[in-house]
């Protein structure tokens, strides 16, 4: 067997290695290949009987069309597998590219009943499962991946999982058609012990991958108790919701204490109705709310932005980078972040609205997603995202390039006010471009 993952946003991925443990448990021989990092391994792909494609997200699926070519080059006799969070998104497309089977959700055991010569349907399995420790050997070192910045240093980062899946109904979220509403954890021990080979590899820093640390809050709790009782300087990064922050406020300080530097957060926007309709379940005040409750415990906050919609005007593009100057934020929101525009794609929630299937054209095979244009802002978008690109490049720092956006947007010269909070004292990892 083959496992290929296209990209995963930096991350070596917890989707080849655990499937790869899964496999080689039941005695199979099993290759790995990490196309963000390294060219295709034509010598494996040319003796796999079997291929399967990790897709879990966008980016990563768009990029399969060129590997799945390549490996119908090298073999064409080899059976093509699409699994992972995309996968089910875009079934027409990946069969129209040879692929005989598409899994999503919980892919471990499908997957290899699938190389055990089992029958398998294409289909999302939300059945629990006894997860199986990760195995990463054959995937390029933890330091071929983003790094963690922190006091003007980098360290080493490894990256796992506690659990998949959201308990959420968030209409824009990719999850929801295949999880929902439902999440399934991975075993403590099991966890723990893929951070204790990661630690070994020379990881100093564990990214935790869920979609909400907190749908478990009493699972993600034993977890960083225990990790920190093993390795009291390895510090971590999670992704946790505006509202579980706020409900669970208790345990910000415990994630301080435990070596949690940061915490991202989807707030994609500033404005309440834009957040209404994406039924965030959060406003501009719960907002605001917690990131004081972060702040006072010490935690750097990392917000996450949908910076074009269809709802969004050149007046409210304005206000929302007033707002993040308002609140200290230029320092703690990757560029990209006020660059981002609204993804649609099969099966979102976001086509309830009657507003929106009204505006979407054709879905877009190529693209992956329902076209939609905002004739307003569609040129600053992409002048923005050029921008972005460009000074990334350059190694420009995040206030300069949020000032040459804020002219990009408006006449008024940017406010020369000083940050309240320093960039030097806000950790970041180095590869901030997703979705």
């Amino acid at each position: 067997m083959l496992l290929i993952s296209t990209y995963e946003m930096g991350r070596q991925p917890f989707g080849i290695a655990s499937p790869a443990a899964w496999l080689r448990r039941e005695g199979h021989e099993v290759a790995v290949a990490d196309l963000s990092r390294g060219p295709l391994p034509a010598p494996a792909a040319e003796r796999a009987e079997l291929v399967a494609f990790f897709l879990p997200m966008h980016t990563a699926t768009r990029l399969f069309l060129r590997a799945a070519e390549r490996v119908r080059q090298i073999n064409p006799r080899a059976r093509l597998c699409a699994y992972g969070l995309y996968a089910p998104l875009n079934q027409s497309m990946l069969r129209a590219a040879g692929v005989e089977t598409v899994i999503g959700g919980e892919f471990e055991r499908p997957l290899t009943d699938l190389a055990n010569g089992r029958a398998v349907r294409s289909e999302v399995s939300l059945a629990r499962q006894q997860f199986v420790a990760p195995d990463r050997a054959g995937l390029p070192p933890l330091a071929s991946y983003a790094g963690l910045v922190v006091n003007g240093g980098t360290r080493r980062a490894g990256y796992t999982e506690a659990t998949r899946g959201c308990k959420h109904f968030c209409r824009h979220c990719p999850v929801v058609p295949v999880y929902q509403g439902s999440f399934r954890v991975v075993q403590a021990d099991v966890v723990l012990e893929d951070v204790r080979r990661q630690v070994a590899a020379g990881a100093e820093h564990i990214t935790f991958g869920d979609p909400d640390f907190f749908n478990g809050p009493g699972h993600a709790k034993r977890i960083v108790e225990a990790m920190h009782r093993e390795w009291p300087r390895l510090t971590y990064d999670a992704t946790i919701k505006v509202e579980h922050l706020l409900k669970h406020r208790d345990l910000l300080p415990l994630l301080k204490a435990t070596g949690c530097l940061f915490v991202t957060s989807a707030v994609e926007s500033l404005d309440d109705a834009v957040l209404g309709k994406l039924a965030k379940g959060h406003t501009r005040a719960d907002f605001v709310n917690a990131l004081a409750l972060a702040r006072t415990a010490g935690l750097a906050l990392a917000p996450t932005f949908i910076a074009f919609t269809p709802w969004t005007t050149r007046d409210s593009y304005r206000r929302f980078l007033a707002g993040l100057l308002e609140l200290d934020l230029v320092e703690q929101v990757a560029p990209i972040q006020l660059a981002i525009r609204l993804l649609i794609p099969d099966g979102s929630l976001l086509l309830d609205l009657p507003e929106i299937r009204e505006l979407v054209g054709t879905y877009d095979a190529r693209a992956l997603c329902y076209p939609w244009q905002n004739a307003e802002v569609d040129c600053q978008q992409r002048a923005i995202q050029e921008l972005v690109k460009r000074e990334e490049k350059r190694r420009t720092s995040r206030r300069e390039i949020f000032r040459q956006i804020w002219e990009l947007s408006g006449d008024a010269p940017l406010p020369e006010d000083s940050p309240r909070v320093a960039r030097a004292a806000i950790p970041y990892l180095t590869e901030p471009w997703y979705c």
